[in-house]
């Protein structure tokens, strides 16, 4: 019964979002209101953070320049709320918040430590930027540079949202409002899952996954 149930559910949130985009992720008006503008911050990040230049730009301790890159591109995006950008500005402008803010921000892309450890220490990173008035350390900003970098390996997490989709699609999301592993690995798995459940998508990335996320749990598709 649970199963049937269960099911249901995934159904429901499936024609929810097929009754938006008919044809899913290769939907033209998909990619018009929620891929491309994401992917098309993907591609400025390759263009001026790869990684060869990320590199040049750190051993020329130019890590107001990092900073300044990496807010253009978020900038993009309607990703973060505006105090949030202004958060991370503020946060940033000076020389010290800058250096602490690109050296996180490199490891966090691009180390080779695992994903959890990466993760945590920009975490740490984020809660030692100077603060005007609005906190650093918050879920959009922990996880909106990873997102943009690289969408294969990390997911955007905007709280309040997830959690309405994670109720719609009856998935045990395990959150707590500041930042941790434990609640961002259940995010990981929850996108895995809707991944698993709707093959047909064809999700190509985190970008689909999250955007699936956000129709789910979004009052903009009520």
């Amino acid at each position: 019964m649970r199963s049937r149930e269960t099911l249901k559910f995934k159904k429901k949130s499936l024609n929810k979002f097929l009754h938006f985009f008919k044809k899913g992720f290769q939907d033209q008006k998909y990619l018009d209101w929620e891929r491309n503008y994401k992917w098309n911050a993907h591609e400025m990040w390759e263009e001026l953070l790869n990684e060869k230049e990320f590199t040049r730009l750190l051993k020329a301790k130019n890590y107001n320049e990092i900073a300044t890159r990496a807010v253009k591109m978020e900038s993009k995006t309607n990703l973060l709320f505006s105090f949030e950008k202004m958060a991370l500005r503020d946060a940033v402008k000076p020389k010290e918040g800058a250096e602490i803010f690109a050296k996180a921000l490199y490891n966090y892309i691009y180390g080779k430590e695992p994903l959890q450890q990466r993760f945590e220490q920009f975490s740490d990173a984020l809660g030692k930027l100077p603060r005007k008035q609005t906190r650093v350390l918050t879920w959009p900003l922990q996880t909106v540079f990873g997102f943009i970098a690289n969408p294969s390996e990390h997911i955007f997490l905007k709280p309040r949202v997830t959690q309405v989709a994670a109720k719609e699609y009856k998935y045990d999301f395990e959150y707590t409002s500041k930042p941790n592993w434990k609640t961002y690995q259940s995010l990981l798995n929850f996108a895995n899952q809707i991944r698993k459940d709707m093959p047909t998508l064809k999700a190509r990335d985190y970008i689909d996954l999250q955007s699936f996320i956000w129709v789910l749990g979004s009052a903009e598709y009520d």
